[in-house]
């Protein structure tokens, strides 16, 4: 069955120039051989011709690698203090050979301290924007092919959660969570990467819902979808196997929206003291910032500009990344808006 794209684009597959078979084969079997490309390979080649995002997906690789591996990448670890020859501990040294992005009030290398936070924050916006999309993705599937009443219950469900201002709605439930016993049981503290992950999740999936309904009302009446019925194929089994692998492209859009909006957030959080417990060795981007309130207007400027050129660097090439799959997976959207 012909697979289509997720949002409606191109239903039929681009061609290649004819192929001319090889000498070795019988000339008169077959005159010219034509091979089609599935629309995931049209998108794959759209995305490549977008320089820009893929020179964003080349950085977003490359910081990927080094955060993976802050071991071989960072000279010390998080927590490790910069020495000089004689042992004396280098506090609030400005960026040198030795301790190329600075060195914090203690002596940390601000270097390090950023490569082992990225950890913490990649982590977080990575793994929001996967379970935002698991829980958008069944939200905007049931609403989108029940439609009725079903559909507008858990519309207005996602438009009250979308009423709320995002830091307003985080902070009340990490208030609420805060009483429940199970939860501080399993995650140990409101302040661990897991429980935040938790909580980002649950007012990031509004996104994917829109996305998903959308893309299944305008296909739920489509010709494959009334063979699979004809076929005898199951409701479940038409969402899962037709529907949702044909919205995959606003779904992997929307998550790298995700990703962005997560890492903003998460370091907000923790700019205003609700993030990561950098007492325990696990400082993100956004404890450094908080960390470096103040350090301009003391001449130690360092300690500020790379944490958060940083962070704009990595948001800035994710959005451009998600600029790039929404070409690729829209081609007429681009020529639209431009």
């Amino acid at each position: 069955m012909t697979d289509l794209s997720a949002t409606g684009l191109e239903h039929i597959s681009e061609l290649e120039e004819p192929i001319v078979p090889n000498a070795d084969a019988d000339a008169d079997a077959e005159g010219l051989a034509v091979v089609s490309k599935s629309p995931t390979q049209l998108a794959f080649r759209r995305f490549l011709r977008h320089r820009l995002a893929v020179a964003c997906l080349g950085i977003l690789v490359l910081l990927t690698l080094m955060v993976v591996f802050a071991p071989l990448t960072a000279r010390y670890s998080e927590i490790e203090q910069v020495t000089d020859d004689s042992g004396a501990i280098l506090r609030n040294v400005s960026p040198r050979w030795d301790a190329w992005f600075g060195t914090d009030d203690i002596g940390r290398d601000l270097y390090a301290r950023i490569i082992w936070g990225g950890r913490v924050s990649m982590f977080i916006g990575i793994a929001v924007a996967f379970f935002s999309a698991i829980i958008g993705t069944a939200v905007g599937a049931l609403a989108g092919w029940r439609g009725g009443r079903v559909d507008d219950a858990l519309m207005r469900v996602t438009d009250i959660f979308l009423a709320f201002p995002l830091l307003v709605a985080l902070l009340v439930m990490r208030n609420l969570f805060a009483e429940i016993t199970w939860l501080r049981w399993l995650f140990g503290d409101l302040s661990s990467p897991r429980f935040i992950v938790v909580l980002l999740s649950l007012v990031g999936w509004m996104l994917v819902a829109r996305l998903v309904r959308g893309t299944i009302l305008s296909l739920k009446e489509r010709e494959f979808v009334e063979a699979a019925r004809a076929l005898g194929a199951t409701d479940r089994k038409i969402i899962m196997r037709h529907l949702i692998p044909n919205s995959l492209g606003p779904i992997i859009v929307a998550m790298t929206t995700t990703v962005a909006v997560a890492i903003i957030t998460e370091s907000t959080l923790s700019f205003f003291g609700y993030g990561p417990n950098p007492a325990e060795g696990r400082s993100s981007w956004g404890n450094l910032l908080r960390e470096a309130d103040g350090a301009i207007t003391t001449g130690r400027e360092w300690k500020a500009i790379f944490p958060g050129l940083t962070l704009v660097l990595v948001v800035l090439c994710v959005n451009f990344v998600g600029d790039g799959l929404r070409d690729a997976f829209d081609p007429k959207q681009r020529r639209t808006s431009g």
